[in-house]
């Protein structure tokens, strides 16, 4: 069966609709698998640390051993592979707040197999990282600027992007040099900040692996000639390392449901700017899309305070309907005492 491929027209620009719905399920099976990956990593490393092993924290790498560690790696492999794949076919600031169901899956899951708290407000919260994402999807951009390999190797030597990348560079020492021997083990922000910013390069990096890699397969230009095709790839690599280690030194250190939004929301907001500048993906909206963006990733942060500051507090949807009980006889009884003593 030939699928027909439908071009449709948003704010003046075309694109292919195949593609995109290609890119929307990549992207959300993405989610899922890198999602699971958090919770199976998390485990390994308490296992690991159980048997007396140095922590990762701690500079250990004892988690190299286990084969626990080494499924999560495979499962957010797959889950990292189909994210590219994604990039290939849909813009990067559409792909990429999807990663808002990888916060769903991981606070389901630690809640059952690390046994960590997912209250009444919890769940709310992961509820609201679903609607501010189907918010943002909805009123992201749907075309590039770039879409062609050539014009994206033209695109990397941009004054603005080689800013933009000495900036995160210069950023990352900085926060490794001062501030992770004196606060990583106690703010959660200073290894994911790390993590977060190299992950956005990895993002645009992988974004231009993928573009090759699709535009040799469809018999255009054959990439893997090009020796800044495999310049890409290496770095890829390189920044996709340095994010798996911060990201096992926080897990290490806190907790998963505190962990994974966060490094959410930081990490969404990096590649948004990151893509933005490398492709030019937000200069054909209108001002009610990138208003609807705004708004979805309002809802976003909401729903990543919830989970915050609320993740410890004991709290159940019967807890709140006992409470709106007391509090309503409450007043009955002060409004029964005013009367009598008019009354009286």
């Amino acid at each position: 069966m030939h699928l027909k491929r439908s071009n449709l027209q948003v704010d003046g620009q075309e694109y292919d609709q195949i593609s995109f719905l290609i890119g929307l399920c990549l992207a959300i099976s993405s989610s899922l698998f890198i999602g699971s990956s958090f919770i199976i990593k998390k485990l390994a490393l308490k296992k690991i640390n159980s048997t007396g092993n140095i922590r990762a924290s701690a500079g250990g790498y004892g988690y190299l051993k286990q084969w626990l560690w080494w499924l999560g790696l495979a499962t957010m492999g797959i889950g990292e592979a189909a994210n590219l794949f994604s990039y290939a076919f849909a813009p990067a600031a559409l792909v990429t707040p999807l990663g808002a169901l990888s916060v769903l899956v991981a606070a389901v899951l630690s809640s059952k197999f690390l046994n960590e708290n997912l209250n009444f407000i919890g769940k709310i919260g992961c509820f609201l990282c679903i609607i501010g994402s189907i918010i943002f999807v909805i009123h992201s951009p749907k075309s590039e600027e770039v879409t062609e390999f050539v014009d994206l190797t033209t695109k990397l030597t941009d004054y603005l992007f080689v800013s933009y990348v000495l900036t995160i560079l210069g950023m990352s020492f900085i926060l490794k040099v001062v501030f992770i021997p004196r606060f990583g083990n106690t703010n959660i922000v200073v290894y994911l900040l790390i993590c977060s910013a190299i992950g956005s390069l990895t993002v645009v990096f992988c974004k231009g692996v993928a573009l090759g890699v699709k535009e040799t397969i469809n018999g255009g230009n054959n990439n893997l000639k090009n020796y800044i095709f495999w310049i890409l790839l290496v770095i890829s690599v390189a920044c996709i390392a340095i994010q798996m280690n911060y990201l096992n030194k926080s897990l290490d250190i806190f907790n998963t449901s505190v962990v994974t939004p966060v490094y959410y929301v930081m990490f969404t907001v990096l590649v948004i700017m990151s893509s933005g500048i490398l492709f030019r993906e937000w200069e054909h909206m209108s001002a009610m899309d990138i208003l609807g963006c705004v708004c979805g990733f309002l809802v976003l942060i909401v729903a990543v305070f919830t989970l915050n500051v609320f993740k410890d507090v004991n709290v159940t949807l019967r807890d709140l309907t006992l409470h709106s009980r007391v509090d309503t006889e409450s007043r009955h009884s002060e409004n029964y005492a005013m009367t009598s003593r008019r009354q009286l």
